[in-house]
């Protein structure tokens, strides 16, 4: 809103404005509890298939952080009281189906699974970390979080391009489908 079309404003409406603006924390602790979950379970599916070959502990060590992230999250949700979504059981049982079906059609394509996750959720977490720029000091504890967070999540997307992510069969069509069913789980898990 312009400066100009500000003083021509009401005082009441140009405060509202000013709130609307504002990141909402409750969504945003609420959807990254729920995608951190999601991620959790994935890491699980796919651990239960390739826990064994030589790209277990390259997922092992992916999962473990997902874990932190996770607890994290967890406890933000009781220290600030947020209502996880009404989705979690839902996100529990797919993360974990898309992690062990996509591991069922080969390490490539568990590869092709996590590079397309973590690509929407660093965007995610850059849309948010811009949000909450809006008041950095209020929101010093979240912006760490999530900054560290990201920052992993970014490894994890690198960790599947360089073990062979885009050799997995269909990789475009398996990753946009992914990433329309991140996306989607993100905007229902803001509100519900």
């Amino acid at each position: 809103m312009s400066l100009l079309l500000r003083k021509k404003l009401p005082l009441q409406m140009t405060i509202r404005c000013a709130s609307a603006a504002a990141p909402d924390l409750e969504s945003i602790i609420r959807v990254d509890h729920a995608g951190e979950l999601g991620a959790d379970r994935i890491y699980a599916g796919q651990m239960a298939v390739l826990g064994r070959t030589s790209k277990g502990p390259t997922i092992q060590h992916m999962w473990d952080q997902e874990k932190v992230h996770r607890a994290k999250f967890e406890e933000l949700i009781r220290k600030y009281r947020v209502r996880p979504t009404v989705m979690v059981p839902i996100w529990n049982v797919a993360g974990f189906v898309l992690g062990a079906g996509t591991a069922l059609l080969g390490e490539k394509a568990a590869m092709a699974c996590t590079v397309a996750v973590e690509t929407v959720i660093v965007e995610h977490y850059n849309d948010q970390l811009r949000q909450l720029m809006n008041d950095p000091k209020a929101n010093k504890e979240l912006m760490e979080t999530i900054t560290k967070f990201r920052d992993e999540e970014q490894e994890h997307h690198d960790t599947g391009i360089d073990h062979g992510a885009e050799q997995a069969p269909f990789y475009s069509a398996l990753t946009e489908v992914i990433k329309v069913g991140c996306k989607t789980a993100i905007a229902i898990s803001k509100v519900v």
